[in-house]
């Protein structure tokens, strides 16, 4: 029997919202299906207002407001195109999952009162498909101490269950970790920045979004010093739980470290790599000496980073979560669609022993069309 959800993803990249309809088929299957998925293109004066208001600035409560309204908008359109791409009626949709968009993430240790920002009004979406929208993920873990992500461990724990050691790496905006044992443990957290500084300086020098296959980092050369001053950042050396954003990795905190050298555009770009690959790979060697390492997101189509990651892991077996039935572009708009369907079934969608949560939670909130 059809047990259709959809799944709505923007991330760090904030490069498209990622869309994708997911068949459960009931309680007894293991592996979700995917029917249909896109990538709908966040337009450019959109992005713009996303990114300015990931730092703050002036009128930051006006300009939040009509990006929530203007972000619901989006994710709307974005759900209403793949039901009709895909032939399926609104009516046959469970719920939607929507991530939302953070534009502030504020950890326990960062604030005095931790908080997590996501825009996208789950109202607007569920108005304007007809679908219950579940939304607002982050924020019950949050509330009983945890971090409030990463949370893809929880749902990687139930696609990709082993019988050894098994890391999923997400290589997004940023990068996080999950570390599954046969035990049926689980742990995880954000390892630091993964893509939003390599599609920076290749924009910024190339006037191109990303740096297809990292060809350009592939022709430069990482630079010792460079490295050692970024990766030297406390974030780490810091212990996890924990979660990170722009508000640590970001254009000036490239620029801070750029001081005084003078360097080919070409070679901080392969060194911006090499923070990745670097960062990624202590994550995996302090979880275990090898096994295997599952990636997705966008980072899974990056030659060079895979191959400065494989230089750093050889006793790892590295491939994508296609290899598992899970397709590595679609695997988070999937994620928050089993999320949403954890919702509404009342089980737990958090795993404390990533997030640092007191304790297992239900996530998110309903909105009824």
């Amino acid at each position: 029997m059809p047990d259709l959800f959809i799944g709505l993803m923007s991330g760090t990249s904030v490069d498209s919202i990622d869309a994708a309809l997911v068949d459960f088929g009931g309680e007894e299957r293991i592996k979700p299906r995917i029917l249909a998925a896109l990538g709908q293109p966040i337009h450019p004066s959109l992005r713009d207002a996303i990114l300015a208001l990931c730092a703050p600035g002036p009128s930051e409560l006006d300009r939040a407001g009509q990006l929530d309204r203007q972000l619901g908008q989006a994710f709307a359109e974005a759900t209403n195109t793949l039901l009709a791409r895909a032939g399926i009626e609104a009516s046959a949709v469970t719920a939607i999952g929507s991530h939302g968009q953070t534009v502030r993430h504020r950890p326990p240790g960062t604030v005095t009162s931790p908080f997590t920002l996501q825009l996208g009004d789950p109202n607007t979406i569920a108005a304007l498909t007809g679908i219950s929208t579940v939304a607002d993920f982050r924020r019950r873990d949050m509330a009983l101490g945890g971090q409030g992500a990463p949370l893809m461990p929880a749902f990687h724990r139930a696609a990709f269950k082993t019988e050894g050691n098994r890391a999923v790496v997400n290589i997004g905006g940023m990068a996080n970790i999950t570390e599954l044992t046969a035990d049926g443990s689980v742990y995880g957290y954000d390892t630091g920045p993964g893509n939003a500084l390599l599609d920076y300086w290749v924009n910024l020098h190339k006037k191109q979004p990303f740096d297809r296959d990292g060809a350009w980092a592939a022709g430069g050369r990482a630079h010792p010093e460079l490295l050692n001053r970024l990766m030297s950042d406390p974030y780490f050396a810091a212990e996890p739980p924990k979660s990170t954003g722009r508000e640590t990795f970001n254009a000036s905190w490239l620029e801070q470290a750029l001081a005084g050298l003078e360097l080919s555009p070409a070679d901080v770009q392969a060194t911006l790599s090499e923070v990745t690959a670097a960062s990624i790979a202590e994550a995996v060697h302090l979880f275990a000496d090898g096994g295997e390492l599952l990636i997705c997101g966008g980072g899974a189509k990056n030659k060079d980073l895979l191959s400065r990651l494989q230089r750093r892991l050889p006793t790892w077996s590295i491939t994508d979560t296609g290899t598992y039935g899970i397709d590595a572009d679609w695997l988070e708009a999937v994620g928050f669609a089993w999320l949403a369907r954890q919702t509404l079934l009342g089980l737990p969608g958090n795993c404390p022993g990533v997030t640092g949560a007191k304790k297992e939670a239900v996530l998110g909130a309903i909105y009824s069309p």
